[in-house]
């Protein structure tokens, strides 16, 4: 099936036993070829949540295949190929109303006014569809605490993007499940900090998350909605990865995806207190080994995907977020502003990011584990500065 084409470029998609392969042709063929074999490397290797009849469930963070998202998609990468900016993940935050005091919560810091309007909202996701988005993730605070979520869900253009929510449970009752799975919501991200009520709430920093958090993952898979597991893992649940994955199982899970935890927010005079390179060789094998096998959830290991081996930071290059107070950022964990929505059209800004010294290279892992990026940009950020710091 014929995904995307140009003068220059086409490329094909089969599925074959619920595989992926992509092959290309055309004069740009030959230099499509690395990023196409670390596609199909992806593809082959590891499960996907779903494959059946003509349609195929990659993951949650993957539009469906076939389907012209999952164009888009393709797309995308091939832009990258062509040193091409396209910001392949737009995440907007639509609240900072919260009702948990997370110990590691990056966003606590974000400062700025009040949070935007759902028709904000709306016209930072026309402007993020046009620049190439294939995925609109709400998040927040708790993006569950505005009523209108299921309304925000439901515009966004489905023949474009996927629609996906963070939650931590709180709010995602049966009602609220069902009314994002008739919005046309793909996913949500459920977050867990520990496997059990103690651990979790001690992270969450309030007594009833980790319930929360169960029962929310339980309302969504009754609504149907595809449900991710969302781990920030850290030095304190490294050794819970079997422990995590098994809760998984027990709940039906579609996805398990295990992100790193950053210094940033509350967490960000803990630079001593973050993964190591021997965690992330850990999470990469995990998520190997269980992507082998054909029962249970998928795993997504972000500190692999993110790295040298796979495609590199995604921050200012393939994401770009938006703060529930219209500032832009490289990404959800960089509290760096790029400039802020009610003022300039989101294009706008994204080419100034694409245009700052630190984005407009490649980066083979997470900047904000890069020691030189923080010295030299977040550790200079004045003391009682108004944050996210507006870069000049």
């Amino acid at each position: 099936m014929r995904v995307y084409e140009n003068p220059l470029l086409k490329l094909n998609v089969a599925v074959h036993d619920g595989k992926v392969q992509l092959d290309s042709e055309g004069a740009l063929s030959l230099p499509a070829k690395p990023i196409l074999k670390k596609i199909n490397r992806v593809f082959a290797d590891e499960k996907p949540i779903f494959s059946g009849g003509d349609e195929l469930i990659f993951s949650t963070w993957i539009p469906p295949i076939p389907g012209k998202a999952f164009d888009r998609m393709i797309s995308a990468e091939i832009a990258a190929l062509l040193k091409k900016r396209v910001p392949d993940q737009t995440s907007i935050g639509i609240t900072m109303r919260c009702p948990n005091n997370c110990i590691h919560c990056g966003a606590s810091d974000v400062t700025g006014g009040e949070e935007l309007s759902r028709s904000e909202i709306e016209g930072v996701i026309d402007l993020a569809l046009d620049l190439g988005t294939y995925l609109i993730s709400f998040d927040g605070g708790e993006p569950m605490m505005r009523d209108d979520l299921p309304q925000m869900a439901s515009y966004v253009d489905k023949e474009k993007a996927i629609a996906t929510s963070f939650t931590s449970g709180y709010g995602l009752s049966e009602s609220m499940a069902c009314a994002l799975k008739n919005a046309g919501m793909y996913a949500v991200r459920v977050s867990l900090d520990g496997v059990d009520a103690s651990s979790h709430d001690r992270m969450r920093g309030r007594t009833g998350a980790f319930a929360d958090a169960i029962s929310g993952i339980k309302n969504a898979l009754e609504a149907k909605l595809l449900v991710d597991m969302f781990v920030v893992v850290s030095p304190e649940n490294i050794d819970c990865l079997d422990d995590f994955y098994s809760l998984g199982c027990n709940l039906g899970v579609h996805e398990i995806s295990l992100y790193e935890i950053i210094a940033v927010g509350r967490w960000m005079d803990h630079e001593d207190e973050v993964i190591t390179e021997n965690d992330v060789r850990r999470i990469t094998n995990f998520q190997k080994s269980i992507n082998r096998e054909s029962d249970g959830p998928r795993v997504t290991a972000f500190p692999y995907f993110m790295g040298p081996a796979l495609f590199g930071c995604f921050a200012g290059r393939r994401w770009v977020h938006v703060t529930a107070t219209g500032d832009v950022l490289p990404c959800a964990y960089t509290p760096l502003s790029f400039g802020n929505v009610r003022s300039e059209p989101l294009e706008v800004i994204w080419k100034r990011i694409g245009g700052h010294q630190a984005y407009k290279g490649s980066a083979d892992y997470c900047m904000m584990r890069n020691l030189e990026f923080r010295e030299r940009w977040i550790h200079s950020i004045p003391d009682g500065a108004e944050m996210p710091y507006r870069v000049r």
